[in-house]
């Protein structure tokens, strides 16, 4: 009787522990899906792995539904007296107390880089003037294989699902476009640094000439952090 007693005791206690883990999840549910996607971005490093184009369209999967927009301040003071999860928080997210604030928008797209892989890179200074890119055009080899990479900076708030699309024209005509998604990233001063996956260039003579490359940065909650063009000429050779 006695072994029976226990085991009742046990599942008693055993429900009580689940009622209360659900109520906690409940309870922190917002805060721990953004703790999730920041842990895990921070996991890839400043260098994240490639993800592969999704080309022919523009728009993100029908079923996607991002999560909605909180603030850092808020994750920050959502249960504060809870001492485990603070020290989980100030282990995800840091002090943004020192956080290089440069003003303007929360992110900040320093450069795009032009990185051909057996040739050096083109850094296009997306800080200045933009205009100068779309008339002086990157000379690049018809075949070559390369990569863009991305340079950007988060100032104040984590941002959810960054990309970058692009659409390529030649003589007016769309040829081309493609968006990566970039990722999730919290505040910091140093530089974030995203590199595509490994592309191939125009090849034949009927292919050579200058394209016209549309670019555009934004996030899920569709804010638009930068829009330019840009264009690179595809010769025979890289001279």
């Amino acid at each position: 009787m006695k072994g029976h007693a226990c085991v009742i005791l046990l599942m008693c206690l055993s429900c009580v522990c689940a009622t209360a883990l659900q109520e906690k999840s409940a309870k922190d549910e917002l805060l721990l899906e953004y703790l999730r996607q920041y842990l895990t971005e921070l996991k890839r490093g400043d260098e994240p792995e490639a993800v592969p184009a999704q080309r022919g369209t523009e728009e993100l999967t029908r079923d996607y539904k991002p999560p909605k927009e909180v603030d850092l301040q808020t994750l920050q003071e959502l249960d504060a007296d809870d001492e485990t999860l603070v020290k989980y928080k100030e282990a995800l997210l840091g002090s943004t107390a020192d956080v290089l604030d440069e003003g303007g928008q929360n992110v900040l797209l320093k450069a795009l880089v032009f990185a051909p892989v057996d040739h050096e890179e083109t850094v296009l200074d997306l800080t200045g003037d933009l205009s100068q890119f779309k008339h002086r055009p990157i000379v690049v080899k018809e075949g070559a294989e390369y990569k863009i990479k991305l340079i950007f900076r988060v100032q104040r708030e984590i941002v959810s699902g960054l990309r970058y699309f692009e659409a390529v024209y030649r003589k007016g005509i769309r040829v081309d476009k493609a968006n990566f998604m970039v990722g999730n990233y919290g505040p910091k001063t140093e530089e974030h640094i995203f590199q595509s996956p490994v592309d191939e260039l125009p090849v034949g003579m009927m292919r050579r000439g200058v394209y016209i490359v549309k670019s555009k940065f934004t996030d899920d909650d569709k804010n638009i952090y930068l829009e330019w063009e840009w264009s690179f000429s595809v010769k025979r050779d890289w001279e």
